[in-house]
């Protein structure tokens, strides 16, 4: 990790300020053979950490701009090396100028995610705040966000480490106990040894079930809008989106094909599909699109099934209730304000929730935000708890689980301490894996790969 590497670490394009970010040994030689303080006495060579220098930026002795530097000495910076971080006015041209010539003063491209790889491997953070990282610039909402700056911050770390400690001093006296017999060791407890094996299962079963809650927040959901036609599929799009997305008209077939829109619905970033409507028809075209709607049904996180609460519960509003029955759905009986003839109690059993409103009058958005909020398990979901932020964690953690479940097994099966010591070290090795410390390099490949360029 000797080379030293440049990348532009803001986004691309016009902006008010580009920043060229340099890590390694020679970060500072570097950006001494661009940047040129405005104060002749102050030297780039020596600029102590924490500082900020304003000069000029020189390409081929010519200026190209005006801007700052930034220096933050080993190991107190982000990656564990010396850093520059060079400001410049934003705009490609400046930028890449700027990069280019770091490149021709000895500095190489920076790879993908390669600044947050060097600040794990030099031990700044572990894997799972690295995986916070990406978390974090790719949250789709402030509470995901929240999830994410926890994880940042150690907060996953730390639980898994007092999960480890645990561990490890059952592991210990374990080994102890079995052998060095002759020596005075404590007796390992069958109630004490079973309390610890079930704390520490009980603690990864919480990491694993807020799981599916925590991805929803940080990644967003996808919502099929479903119904049969003329219910207000289209109009409570335009209510949730807040203009008109989709057209609606008294005609029935209106829609046909599906019609996407983001929208922030309970603080959960959720992408929703307005479908064509559900009925037998003899229209190719209208046909192609209820296609694609039972499609999108079978493809979303979450079905938003619309009923006419101005008609009577028909045939196929019973079918599309079945096909909701054991999923993320909510029904949602429109029209409210018109005279009621529709009755959801005959629905109740295939939804956990049913949110009436009249999306015409532009209103129950919000009760409706509630509703998708209790579904999707995010409304006791604290943004400050220690969560699981990627696939790989959510895997360890239950390959942990399941060797303590393996440990509770052997212990409650009579087999002796041995058998028992082995389903602990898995359950440890499971839980260094989660946090890096016995991560292969193909993991951390793996890891890094999903990386913005530039962080």
């Amino acid at each position: 990790m000797a080379e030293t590497i440049v990348a532009l670490a803001t986004p691309p394009g016009a902006g008010g300020i580009a920043v060229v970010r340099l890590s390694g040994e020679d970060a500072l030689a570097v950006a001494a053979k661009v940047f040129f303080p405005h104060n002749a006495a102050k030297k780039v060579e020596n600029a102590k950490g924490y500082t900020a220098l304003y000069g000029n930026f020189m390409v081929n002795g010519k200026p190209l701009d005006d801007g700052v530097a930034l220096f933050f000495r080993a190991p107190h910076s982000y990656t564990g090396e010396d850093v520059a971080e060079l400001s410049c006015h934003g705009g490609p041209v400046v930028a890449q100028s700027l990069i280019d010539a770091c490149i021709a003063a000895g500095a190489r491209p920076a790879g993908p995610g390669e600044y947050t790889r060097r600040a794990f491997l030099n031990g700044r953070i572990d894997l799972t705040q690295a995986e916070a990282v990406m978390s974090l610039i790719g949250a789709a909402g402030r509470q995901g966000a929240a999830l994410a700056r926890t994880a940042l911050d150690g907060a996953l770390a730390k639980r898994i480490e007092g999960f480890k400690q645990q561990l490890v001093a059952l592991a210990g006296h374990i080994a102890a106990w079995v052998d060095f017999p002759e020596e005075d060791v404590p007796a390992l407890e069958p109630e004490a040894l079973s309390a610890t094996l079930g704390e520490v299962k009980a603690g990864l079963s919480d990491l694993i079930r807020n799981f599916g809650a925590g991805a929803v927040l940080r990644e967003g959901v996808d919502a099929a809008i479903v119904g049969s036609p003329n219910v207000g599929k289209s109009t409570l799009l335009n209510l949730l989106a807040g203009f008109d997305r989709a057209i609606v008209t008294p005609i029935a077939g209106t829609t046909r094909d599906v019609v996407e829109q983001a929208v922030m619905l309970g603080g959960v970033r959720v992408t929703l599909r307005d479908t064509a409507g559900l009925r037998d028809t003899g229209d190719v075209v209208e046909a192609e699109g209820i296609r694609r709607s039972r499609r999108a049904m079978e493809e979303a996180g979450l079905v938003l099934a619309v009923f006419d609460g101005s008609a009577p519960l028909t045939e196929e509003d019973k079918q599309l209730a079945a096909v909701c029955a054991g999923r993320p759905a909510i029904a949602i009986v429109n029209k409210s304000d018109l005279p009621q003839q529709f009755d959801p109690a005959a629905i109740a059993g295939s939804f956990s929730e049913i949110v009436t409103l009249a999306a015409g009058r532009g209103e129950g958005a919000e009760l409706l935000g509630e509703a998708v909020r209790r579904v999707l398990g995010v409304a006791n979901l604290d943004p400050s708890a220690p969560c699981l932020v990627s696939q790989r964690q959510y895997a360890a953690a239950c390959e942990g689980r399941a060797a303590l479940e393996e440990a509770e097994n052997a212990l409650a099966g009579g087999f002796g301490l041995d058998a028992v010591s082995v389903c602990v070290d898995d359950a440890l090795s499971a839980l260094c894996r989660l946090t890096g410390e016995d991560a292969s390099d193909a993991v951390v490949e793996e890891v890094f790969s999903t990386f913005c360029v530039g962080k």
